[in-house]
């Protein structure tokens, strides 16, 4: 594998790690972990904590799969393997 390849895998891990740590942080801390916390807060007449387990960490998922996108597709016209 050339260099540059090690570099765009590397950073592509990066972005991957990064990203499933934010979906983790969402979906586990908020969702299960600091719900209890979370549920003194109300959003749209909802306890925060309901809200992160049964909406926010879907629309966080989908958030997140934008943003990869976007970051792959900078990343790969750096490396030159767009299409």
């Amino acid at each position: 594998m050339k260099p540059d390849m090690k570099a765009y895998w590397r950073t592509n891990i990066g972005y991957m790690v990064v990203l499933m740590s934010i979906w983790a942080l969402v979906s586990y801390v908020f969702g299960i972990l600091l719900v209890n916390e979370l549920n003194t807060i109300r959003m749209g007449g909802f306890p925060l904590g309901f809200w992160f387990a049964q909406q926010g960490s879907i629309y966080v998922f989908v958030l997140l799969i934008f943003v990869y996108f976007l970051l792959m597709r900078r990343l790969d016209r750096k490396y030159d393997i767009d299409e």
